[in-house]
């Protein structure tokens, strides 16, 4: 995923800051606890397309 791509990403429903997950392949939001999917370098950034993350998940994110 391109570095400058990450930065203007945002969450598309509460526009927070993103963290990538390369080995996932998901853009997470912290705030939403929510996964979004990268499908071939591409972010699918539906909230339907979302994974919800458990509370371990969100205690694993650096």
């Amino acid at each position: 995923m391109d570095n400058k791509l990450l930065e203007i990403l945002a969450c598309p429903i509460c526009k927070s800051p993103l963290i990538y997950d390369k080995q996932a392949q998901e853009l997470i939001c912290k705030a939403d606890r929510l996964a979004f999917p990268v499908r071939d370098d591409i972010p699918v950034m539906l909230e339907d397309e979302a994974r919800v993350l458990s509370s371990e998940d969100i205690a694993q994110i650096k």
